[in-house]
């Protein structure tokens, strides 16, 4: 409920409430797209809008594909991390690789290559952060060596994977991908649905490792929460690849018919603008670090395994037994338990599995922060684990 935001979207009201951009285009979305650019990887220079993350997803991944055609690579493969998750449609639920939320649609699905997630705190490999020599980017190189040859693109979320609890990369993996796609001719597609638009300290969280894609999506804080808007963002190279004859049929053809939404287009406007003007992304960064001293509290707690975070997103993973990090068994549902608990305190979030997810807003305060995680060590504490 900011003052900007629903002024700008009253004002909108006031002309014209939607028109398609099927065959034709708005003032707002025009505008809302050249300041995307302008803010986004220098890399990215042409928008095409839809309104969620699963279709700006399923908007780059058939991009890449149609991209990969008419380039004459005839390649067909995508390589994806383990527990990724990039939307519920189904080209988006095929880059996945969550059991709960994907394994029923497998029939559906087409085949992607998958390699382990950087899970430092449960490593493949058996190592520790501290000391390990990256045996994840290590395998990265082994499958993007060995399947180059038919792989349109590595698919990932930037330095943290969200639904597949929170887990944040290690410092330079993000970077290590990308200079791997660069040698081997794939293209990076990064999910920034909900990274992007300050959530990790930057603007867009490829930013902290200088990464520039080849095709972005966001959605999510693209509106400040208002309306529901989405964006697949790519390279000069890339849309030039669409132009031609007409008679060649080289166009995209893809659309919805929400697309590029004045009303939503009008709030992305004052959004950004608020986040500018407020130096918002700044004071993520500041606060990040209040973040990471409070949450740190919660380590000494019996059951709390892990966390993890990048600037206002954070997962605390609880289990068991803290030396062998063995879970509770998953019907027990400990987690969503302990945030039962945490909502008669006045703290809602949400458990993915045995993790505590936080994604705090932009306009969260330091007083909120300690609150927040005040609770959230009481509720941990207090807990009956028999």
């Amino acid at each position: 409920n900011n003052k900007k935001i629903n002024s700008a979207i009253k004002e909108q009201l006031n002309k014209i409430a939607h028109s398609t951009l099927l065959g034709t285009s708005n003032i707002p979305s025009i505008l809302y797209a050249e300041m995307l650019v302008k803010k986004s990887p220098s890399s990215l220079k042409k928008v095409f809008y839809s309104d969620n993350g699963s279709t700006a997803m399923e908007v780059a991944l058939k991009i890449a594909y149609q991209y990969s055609e008419l380039k004459g690579l005839r390649k067909k493969k995508f390589i994806t991390l383990k527990n990724a998750y990039h939307g519920d449609t189904i080209g988006s639920v095929s880059l996945g690789g969550i059991d709960i939320f994907h394994k029923k649609f497998k029939p559906l699905l087409f085949e992607t290559i998958e390699i382990p997630a950087p899970y430092c705190y449960r490593c493949p490999w058996d190592k520790e952060k501290e000391s390990c020599s990256m045996e994840c980017l290590k395998k990265a190189e082994e499958t993007i060596k060995e399947h180059a040859n038919e792989s349109v693109a590595f698919v990932m979320e930037p330095l943290i994977q969200g639904a597949a609890g929170m887990i944040t990369h290690p410092e330079g993996y993000l970077r290590g991908i990308k200079n791997l796609c660069k040698e081997e001719g794939l293209l990076l597609i990064l999910d920034e649905v909900a990274t992007g638009f300050g959530r990790t300290g930057k603007l867009f969280a490829s930013e902290g490792e200088e990464v520039e894609p080849d095709i972005m999506a966001v959605a999510k804080g693209i509106t400040g929460g208002y309306l529901p808007l989405a964006a697949t963002l790519t390279t000069e190279e890339i849309y030039n690849a669409f132009l031609g004859e007409y008679k060649e049929l080289k166009t995209f053809f893809h659309g919805h018919s929400y697309t590029g939404n004045q009303l939503a287009c009008a709030s992305a406007i004052a959004s950004l603008k608020l986040i500018e003007e407020e130096k918002l992304v700044d004071k993520v960064r500041e606060k990040s670090k209040l973040l990471r001293n409070e949450l740190e509290k919660l380590k000494s707690l019996e059951n709390v395994g892990d966390i993890r975070q990048a600037g206002f997103m954070a997962g605390i993973e609880i289990v068991k037994d803290k030396k062998t990090k063995k879970p509770f068994p998953f019907e027990k549902r400990v987690v969503h338990n302990i945030l039962l608990n945490a909502r008669k305190m006045g703290v809602l979030t949400r458990p993915l599995g045995d993790v505590i997810v936080l994604v705090l807003p932009l306009s969260t305060e330091e007083d909120e922060i300690k609150m927040l995680c005040n609770v959230l060590y009481s509720s941990i504490k207090s807990f009956k684990y028999d």
